[in-house]
């Protein structure tokens, strides 16, 4: 618990403020770090000593996905407390202290869904996660920003997903517009557990990509399991990023095992589909996991008159959600790949 957040820890301190704060503040801890509390859920630690890379870590993007949460939490206590020495300046983000406090992935509008500037693509339509979402934007610029050019940026967004998974953690990596994924970052991701990547295929308004595209930063969305309750995470599934997240925040060794594609489950995105009407529906059980695969021609989901059927050998679905809203994406569509072919 922190005095400067009154007796509370950060993350209570920000579900308590969820729409945000009247003052930012600032102040130092022993070992000199210098710490700025932006926003409600912003809070940025600039060490003494500060090695070539500038991080962000956001969680509750999706309020509901407690587990990335209470890991970055436990982070920032871990620094506020003197546990944790920094050796890298880093930016913790939690995105939507408001729907956490109600259980829920979102209060109106999913947010993951609002980013570079889709928060204002729609004329007249305004709510507090647009607004939200314009001033993650700009606490990202102002971080990224404010410090010496030509230092690595780094920006993880962490979350967990609706439905299990067949590959219980995995990463996103945002569309790179035919620059080479990075092989380190990779070797960060499997020091993490995290060894099925998925290759986006396409722009997309997502945090991670946004931070990609505008900064050039080694991004990645992040999924670390199902979502629960907070409280009812088994944080020993976490272990292996919680390490290796901390190596790289006090610049230790981060036991990186030498690069080898045999190590990963590559997928790449083969197309999206969309809700556009109210009687889309899937026919596959809700049950059914992340990365399952379909025969060719088995019908996923039907709406009005449209049958969407399995296209491809080896296609399978990720982030099925027959509840979007219409104009969103219900499903992505993936297929395997090999590094051979994207590094």
């Amino acid at each position: 618990m922190s005095i400067h957040f009154k007796g509370q820890d950060f993350l209570s301190y920000s579900r308590q403020n969820e729409w945000g704060i009247e003052q930012p503040f600032n102040f130092t801890l022993d070992n000199d770090t210098e710490v700025a509390v932006w926003d409600s859920g912003v809070i940025c630690f600039t060490p003494k000593v500060i090695t070539n890379s500038d991080i962000i870590l956001s969680s509750g993007i999706h309020g509901n996905e407690s587990a990335p949460i209470e890991i970055c939490n436990d982070f920032i206590s871990q620094i506020i407390d003197g546990k944790l020495s920094l050796e890298t300046r880093v930016l913790f983000i939690f995105g939507n202290p408001a729907s956490m406090n109600i259980g829920q992935r979102f209060i109106e509008e999913n947010m993951n869904r609002l980013f570079s500037g889709a928060h204002s693509s729609a004329p007249g339509l305004v709510n507090r996660e647009r607004i939200r979402a314009k001033k993650l934007e700009q606490y990202v610029e102002r971080f990224y920003c404010s410090e010496i050019e030509g230092r690595e940026r780094i920006h993880y967004d962490l979350h967990t997903a609706i439905r299990g998974s067949k590959n219980e953690k995995f990463a996103v990596y945002p569309f790179l517009h035919g620059a080479k994924h990075d092989k380190r970052q990779l070797q960060i991701m499997a020091a993490c557990g995290v060894n099925t990547i998925l290759l986006s295929n396409s722009p997309t308004t997502t945090f991670s990509y946004f931070s990609s595209v505008k900064f050039n930063a080694h991004a990645f969305t992040v999924e670390l399991g199902k979502v629960r309750p907070f409280g009812e995470n088994d944080m020993t599934r976490f272990i292996e990023v919680k390490e290796t997240l901390k190596a790289m925040l006090s610049a230790s060794d981060m036991g990186l095992t030498a690069f080898d594609p045999a190590d990963f489950n590559l997928f790449k995105v083969c197309r999206a589909i969309d809700k556009h009407q109210d009687d889309f529906e899937f026919y596959f059980a809700d049950d059914v996991v992340n990365f399952t695969s379909f025969p060719i021609g088995f019908k996923l989901a039907t709406e009005g008159d449209i049958q969407y059927k399995i296209e491809h050998q080896g296609e399978a679905i990720v982030f099925p959600n027959a509840n979007v809203a219409n104009g969103n994406r219900a499903v992505l569509m993936v297929v395997p790949t090999t590094l051979d072919e994207n590094l």
